[in-house]
């Protein structure tokens, strides 16, 4: 049985600016806090274990990038997605990811080849047996492997301007019935495009998957 997700941060493991505001994206990935609410300052300081200062700041991070808002006389809420705001960043996704294929195929050594086979070996894994917290970590760690193999540092930064509301997407799709068990399908399509470099192959690959993840998104958001 799966552990209650432990939010508190490591701080030798990275510089703690960064893990606080990623502690933060993820609580608010996996539903520990929902679309509208609140986030006051001193949960949250309780919750990972550091100052207000730092928690601050990471509030500022995340609403710049859309994943929460500030409400006058009210503080920070979690932001909500509209089904037309869904579609909008899944349609730009699609682009994004399938031209990140492509070039990784193209271009990507073989030594970024086998560590996105290592990190898709460890993502399997994740999404059958883990946590909600170790799946999207997995699922975000796979796709920094692709985009560095890619060779593209704008598309790196442009993806990663919108990697916090996909992060958020990519949990609602994975709720729908027998997602899981598609996706990593659809994914393995693309790392055999990948590993044989066939270009347009793993664009096609990764559109069918990005498209098929929106369909299941869209689905729970309209339901909701």
């Amino acid at each position: 049985m799966n552990e209650a997700p432990n939010f508190r941060v490591m701080r030798s493991a990275a510089p703690l600016r960064h893990s606080v505001t990623e502690n933060i994206r993820n609580a608010i990935a996996v539903g520990h806090f929902k679309p509208g609410e609140r986030l006051p300052e001193r949960e949250l300081c309780e919750m990972i274990g550091v100052s207000r200062t730092l928690v601050r700041e990471a509030l500022r991070q995340l609403e710049s990038e859309g994943l929460i808002f500030i409400i006058p006389h009210r503080g920070p809420v979690v932001a909500t997605l509209t089904v037309a705001q869904a579609k909008g960043i899944y349609a730009v996704r699609t682009e994004l990811e399938g031209l990140a294929s492509e070039l990784f195929a193209e271009q990507a050594s073989d030594a970024q080849l086998l560590a996105l086979k290592k990190s898709f070996e460890e993502l399997k894994i994740a999404l059958t047996k883990s946590g909600p917290i170790d799946r999207l970590k997995a699922k975000n760690y796979f796709y920094d492997c692709l985009v560095e193999g890619s060779g593209n540092e704008a598309l790196g930064d442009t993806l990663r301007m919108l990697n916090s509301r996909v992060t958020l997407l990519r949990a609602t799709s994975l709720k729908a019935a027998g997602r899981t068990k598609k996706s990593i399908e659809e994914l393995e399509r693309l790392m055999k495009a990948l590993s044989s470099r066939d270009a347009l192959a793993a664009r096609k690959a990764a559109a069918i998957h990005v498209k098929n993840a929106a369909a299941a998104a869209l689905s729970q958001l309209s339901s909701s």
